[in-house]
């Protein structure tokens, strides 16, 4: 296996620049992996493709204004600091940019057009990882200086921040949408669930680890960074007894996959789990408790692109990736969804 059995054409015009309103009339591709079919509709129509008694299961993270400008103190080189993981109280992982020149002990002033106020941020340690270890002079002002950070594909401002949320997002800590979620409405919801769909909500805050492309050869030489998790007591419950009763769990983005898969463990028993996951899923990886997967399309030779070929097939994917540009569907984080059942 190697990374550029990954890869595939992406015409640059395929890639969405912004999102389709009203968010449930976008795209849907749908995989089905027991007969290798494809078949085309809108998102709208995915209650179709769901039977009374499923488990679906969202991630409830919100994205937050990670992205934060500024200035080297004493020596007033601008700087970008990306906040990506939040340590302990006003301690962050972060990347800097530029970073090569930035030591453990330099300060940066944060400030922003749009709030009166700044904020200091100390790099208390440089990391083997590339990014560094932050420590903030008030990290109560994040909100009024940062912005959030949009992938850098996308090069159309967002007029409300909040469509790069999901309806439903809740838990702040994420620097990125988990982009499956955006399609949904709240009637959307209402209705998968009248159907008789039980929605349950983890927490996986996306960080470094769903967006740091692959720059190995070999993918199992890359090196995951981890994203602080949360599975509850009582979604693990109910999950299980979703298990036990033949129901299907169907992850919503690759996020939530994630978070389930990390917390089940060899016996298919799915375990109530707060900290970090380091879950790194590629072909050949045995998905214990994810039955369906629902999902954007992803960049060529990621490790996001790896998990879903883990689940449906590397080259049924690829298949319907092509198949996928060829109908001018639109790829990326604004882009259109796909179901794999």
């Amino acid at each position: 296996m190697k990374t550029s059995d990954f890869d595939y054409v992406l015409p640059p015009e395929r890639i969405a620049q912004t999102p389709v309103e009203p968010r449930d009339q976008s795209r849907l591709l749908v995989l089905n992996r027991a007969v290798k079919a494809i078949e085309h509709g809108r998102f709208c129509e995915i209650a179709d493709y769901l039977r009374s008694g499923d488990v679906m299961v969202l991630n409830e993270s919100r994205v937050i204004p990670a992205r934060l400008l500024g200035h080297k103190v004493g020596g007033g080189a601008k700087l970008e600091l990306l906040l990506l993981n939040r340590i302990e109280s006003g301690v962050w992982e972060a990347l800097v940019k530029p970073g090569r020149r930035i030591r453990s002990g330099t300060v940066i002033e944060l400030e922003s057009e749009k709030h009166p106020g700044s904020m200091l941020a100390e790099v208390q340690a440089k990391n083997d990882n590339g990014t560094v270890t932050v420590h903030l002079s008030n990290e109560n002002l994040i909100n009024g200086l940062g912005d959030v950070p949009l992938p850098p594909y996308i090069h159309t401002p967002v007029t409300d921040p909040e469509r790069y949320q999901t309806v439903y997002a809740k838990t702040k800590g994420s620097v990125a949408a988990p982009t499956a979620g955006l399609h949904f409405t709240p009637e959307l919801l209402n209705a998968i669930e009248s159907k008789g769909v039980e929605l349950l909500f983890v927490t996986l805050h996306v960080g470094l680890g769903s967006f740091r492309p692959v720059k190995t050869e070999n993918p199992t030489e890359h090196s995951l960074h981890r994203e602080y998790c949360e599975v509850s007591s009582d979604v693990a419950e109910k999950l299980n007894s979703a298990k036990r009763g033949g129901r299907r769990i169907v992850g919503v983005g690759t996020t939530a996959v994630r978070a389930v898969e990390w917390a089940t463990d060899s016996n298919g028993e799915i375990l109530p789990f707060t900290g970090w996951n380091e879950l790194y899923i590629l072909p050949g990886f045995q998905f214990r408790a994810i039955d369906a997967m629902i999902t954007n399309f992803h960049l060529p030779r990621s490790t996001l692109l790896m998990l879903v070929a883990g689940f449906a097939g590397r080259e049924f994917i690829l298949d319907a990736y092509n198949e996928a540009v060829q109908r001018d569907y639109r790829f990326y984080s604004f882009g259109d969804a796909m179901l794999i059942l």
